[in-house]
């Protein structure tokens, strides 16, 4: 449930860009090419879409607040960069900074993770996850470069994507691509920390 409640903004994006179709002035255009200013902001799939993700995302703080419910500082920063950037999107008539949005994300994620253990001597992961794991102390570590070079390989992908698909191939692969990298991922590190867990119990 969680994770269809932190991907819901992503899902809107794209379900919003597919049903919106094509407007005739994007055609034959990239999605990093500049929208001409008198066209309107409704008329375009991408800039249409990004609307509504940032609306998607002032509604996912919105519930959380409703309900007394603590916003996660991720949250807190996933609405600040999607705020500036789908702002900038929408401003210029540009969809170039709506792609850039993810990997600046992933990007500051795992450099928060990297400062955190590096200056701050504190392990983020740990803190995060210790709560529903029990892992041998020397195993956080890793855990947490693995997971920040993970992020930094994820803004990695979505550059290549952006400069070898085309504007309905960046969206896709926003949607199905960076989420299915995630879950290999997250599979990935289940099996292999399977083992401490089990150990952990014996």
């Amino acid at each position: 449930m969680k994770l269809l409640f932190d991907l819901f903004p992503v899902i809107l994006f794209f379900a919003t860009y597919k049903i919106a179709g094509h407007g005739a002035a994007s055609q034959g255009a990239g999605c990093a090419t500049a929208f001409p200013a008198d066209i309107p902001l409704l008329q375009e799939p991408i800039l249409l879409a990004t609307m509504v993700a940032i609306a998607a995302t002032f509604a996912q703080v919105g519930w959380l607040i409703l309900r007394k419910k603590k916003v996660d500082p991720m949250l807190w920063i996933s609405l600040s960069i999607i705020v500036f950037f789908g702002g900038a999107t929408l401003y210029f008539r540009n969809p170039a900074f709506i792609q850039w949005k993810p990997t600046v994300l992933y990007w500051l994620f795992g450099s928060i993770l990297m400062f955190a253990a590096a200056v701050l001597k504190k392990n983020l992961m740990q803190q995060l996850m210790a709560p529903q794991l029990n892992l041998p102390d020397h195993i956080w570590p890793r855990l947490n470069l693995a997971w920040a070079g993970f992020l930094f390989a994820m803004g990695g992908a979505n550059l290549i994507a952006m400069k070898l698909l085309s504007c309905d191939g960046w969206v896709s692969f926003k949607l199905y691509g960076l989420t299915g990298l995630m879950f290999v991922f997250v599979i990935g590190q289940a099996l292999l920390l399977a083992k401490y867990m089990e150990e952990e119990k014996i």
